[in-house]
């Protein structure tokens, strides 16, 4: 508050706008498509981990753990997971748009539904924070857990699969009404995701 009120008395008008939610909501798409050629530091992969720091916990457990995987260790990852299941005859990532940075997440105890509410808070929490520095993300659940865990080493159960980069995709959401297909698609290199109205959210009376 004290940086935006120096800005406004000394009449700077030259800065960036306010990473809102609701931007930050709208950047946060899954990109299946990467810029092969921009590499993610190891100083942003840790920032977005650094938010687990900072938020909710089911019963305050924190029993989540966060391997970084850099380009040089993203041979390991790429062999051992699927992106767009629900477009199978794509064959997602198309060659030269891998992602070349992860995030592989761990469970220090087995999985329950209290590490899965974990789970969902702290992918959400990393991916929006990618989004707020400039990059982009996708959760993976379609992987190999065995063969991740021994190519590295992890004493943890791997969960889930963070692919961090700068997407290269053109992403729109779809309303759509409740007997609609939810099934994201392509059309024209633009991927649709269809995604229901707050009124067809909402419980009514």
């Amino acid at each position: 508050m004290e940086e935006y009120m120096a800005r406004k008395a000394s009449g700077q008008s030259n800065r960036r706008p306010l990473a809102t939610l609701g931007r930050l909501l709208l950047k946060n798409r899954s990109h299946r498509g990467y810029d092969t050629g921009f590499v993610v530091r190891e100083d942003q992969l840790r920032r977005m981990i650094e938010v687990n720091t900072r938020i909710p916990s089911a019963r305050n457990q924190q029993v989540l753990r966060f391997r970084p995987v850099l380009a040089d260790e993203a041979h390991k990852v790429l062999p051992h997971i699927r992106l767009g299941g629900a477009l199978p005859a794509l064959r997602l990532p198309f060659p030269g748009t891998e992602p070349n940075a992860f995030i592989i997440i761990c469970s220090t105890v087995e999985e329950n539904r209290y590490v899965d509410m974990d789970l969902g808070i702290s992918a959400q929490s990393m991916l929006l924070q990618a989004a707020e520095i400039g990059l982009n993300g996708i959760c993976i659940g379609a992987f190999d857990k065995e063969r991740i865990k021994q190519e590295f080493h992890l004493a943890y159960e791997p969960l889930l699969i963070l692919a961090v980069g700068k997407g290269i995709e053109k992403i729109e959401l779809v309303p759509i009404g409740p007997s609609d297909s939810h099934t994201y698609y392509r059309e024209n290199g633009t991927h649709y995701v269809p995604k229901l109205r707050a009124e067809e959210l909402t419980i009514k009376e």
